[in-house]
């Protein structure tokens, strides 16, 4: 990260550029943070901020020269909603490339009443739905969007759609669809995904632990402890949905679970009777 400090800024390339004007060059320093512009002396009619590393477009002095702003390649997020104040000659602003991605997040351009050509073009904000007849609405000198003249036609259709405030906050309201390289869109992942997986219920959970006391094999009765471990279901224990046979599975585990208990009762009872009955004799 490098500050901008006067001394930076004397020692960048300026000239005069194609059209003429007197140009400042600050491209491609990894600059952070929009500072000491003030020994610029106003002595610009662009200044190219690209390719740097800014986060904010804010932190300028009145500069009542400058007209064209290339801010392109930066990681913009926020702007300062008194800019126009600092700016008020700015016509021209590129802002392609950077990290806006509400509506509400360029609301603090309304603020430039000179500004004619804007282009948003590669910020998140640019897919939001009408998104362009919002900043129409919003920029009324603006000529060129995104290298797109402006139409008499869309200035209309802006001033039907966002006719109130509340129709503004509700356009600022849609949220932005998150894109995640790699990761299927959120329409497809119910096609290609399986079913969903079900923590197994209690009635299964007690059929398993009886299938692992009668297994017969290591081999089974360590995959049994695993899925269960696990939370998750063996084929043979998973049911549609619980209805009937599933109480009849659970039922049928809880009788395999017991039966030993049972068997040991009946046989404790049997020679507790044979003790406990005398013997007669002939």
């Amino acid at each position: 990260m490098v500050r901008l400090t006067a001394d930076l800024i004397w020692k960048s390339p300026h000239f005069f550029n194609a059209i003429k004007e007197r140009e400042l060059d600050l491209r491609g320093n990894k600059i952070a943070v929009i500072e000491n512009l003030g020994a610029t002396e106003d002595q610009f009619d662009t200044i190219d901020l690209s390719d740097n590393e800014i986060v904010k477009l804010e932190n300028f002095p009145y500069m009542n020269r400058l007209g064209t702003l290339l801010v392109n390649n930066n990681r913009i997020t926020r702007i300062n909603p008194n800019l126009g104040e600092f700016l008020p000659k700015l016509h021209t602003l590129v802002l392609t490339n950077n990290r806006l991605t509400n509506l509400a997040e360029i609301d603090p351009l309304a603020s430039l009443p000179n500004l004619q050509y804007l282009s948003l073009l590669d910020n998140t904000v640019t897919k939001q739905p009408d998104y362009r007849l919002y900043v129409i609405h919003k920029l009324k000198h603006l000529r060129l969007l995104d290298f797109k003249k402006v139409k008499q036609q869309e200035r209309v259709a802006a001033a039907q759609k966002f006719h109130s405030k509340e129709a503004e906050e509700e356009a600022k309201k849609v949220p932005v669809k998150a894109f995640t390289p790699g990761q299927p869109d959120a329409q497809d992942t119910t096609e290609v995904q399986g079913p969903k997986v079900v923590a197994p219920t209690a009635e299964q959970i007690t059929a398993i632990k009886a299938a692992i006391a009668n297994t017969h094999t290591l081999e089974e009765a360590a995959r049994l402890e695993k899925a269960l471990s696990t939370g998750q279901v063996p084929a043979e224990f998973a049911m549609p949905k619980p209805d009937a046979n599933m109480a009849e599975a659970s039922e049928e585990a809880d009788k395999m679970d017991t039966d030993g208990q049972n068997q040991d009762s009946e046989a404790d009872g049997q020679k507790q009777d044979d003790e406990s009955t005398p013997i007669q004799e002939d």
